[in-house]
């Protein structure tokens, strides 16, 4: 009796699959949610301070110092116009950076220019000199929390806002300030040195550790609001 010849059956070989190609990411949460807050706050900030805004639209437009940049109107009215240039400078570095491939082209270009755009102007108000600037001696005020009740609303707002670009952007721009401490620290430590320039200089305004107290606080929360994106992977 013989056996039936067995049938070979050849090896199958496991399907090969494709490797997975990263999804490539445009700008991302990150840049949606600037886009929205900013136009937001253009349409809200214009439309309330439109007013205020009209006054010092003639000289900002001839480019004159006095009725321009010398008054807070002025400054507020500049910042809003050259809005749009930063939104290109930031497009141009994210675009330039991408080609050239480096690694979170839009998160390190947008973080630069809102970083400076968000600050600059807060820190030209802040350092903008009295009608007695240069004659009289700098004044301090070293009692926590007594200059509160005559800042007022606005006042409270304008402090909380002076480094608030500084700490939400700079987690995203420098991994090593990607820390709620590091973050309360830069925001004090800035305060503190323009507190010490307006001493230094005379700028007939007074140095007051509520100032630093807000300011220190803006630049922590804005730096928690913008916290979901510090440990995300890079990319652009």
């Amino acid at each position: 009796m013989t056996r039936p010849a067995s049938l070979s059956v050849p090896p199958t070989t496991p399907p090969t699959t494709p490797p997975a190609t990263p999804p490539r990411r445009g700008v991302g949460g990150l840049g949606t949610v600037l886009l929205c807050l900013v136009g937001l706050l253009l349409l809200g900030g214009a439309f309330m301070v439109r007013r205020m805004l009209l006054m010092p639209a003639r000289r900002c437009a001839a480019f004159a110092w006095h009725g321009c940049f010398d008054t807070f109107n002025g400054v507020v009215l500049m910042t809003l116009v050259l809005l749009p240039v930063a939104v290109l400078v930031a497009w141009a570095l994210a675009r330039r950076r991408r080609a050239a491939g480096v690694p979170g082209a839009w998160r390190t270009s947008l973080a630069e220019v809102g970083m400076v755009h968000g600050t600059v102007p807060f820190l030209w108000l802040t350092m903008m000199p009295g009608a007695m600037a240069g004659q009289v001696p700098g004044r301090f005020s070293l009692v926590p929390l007594r200059d509160l009740a005559t800042m007022g609303a606005l006042g409270i707002v304008g402090n909380l806002l002076v480094f608030a670009s500084l700490g939400f952007f700079a987690p995203l721009r420098f991994a090593a300030m990607a820390s709620a401490a590091r973050v309360l620290a830069l925001g004090a430590g800035c305060s503190v040195l323009v507190e010490i320039l307006q001493y230094v200089l005379r700028l007939d305004r007074v140095s007051s550790v509520d100032d630093v107290l807000v300011n220190t606080a803006g630049a922590l929360l804005a730096g928690l609001a913008s916290r979901r994106w510090w440990l995300r992977a890079e990319g652009s």
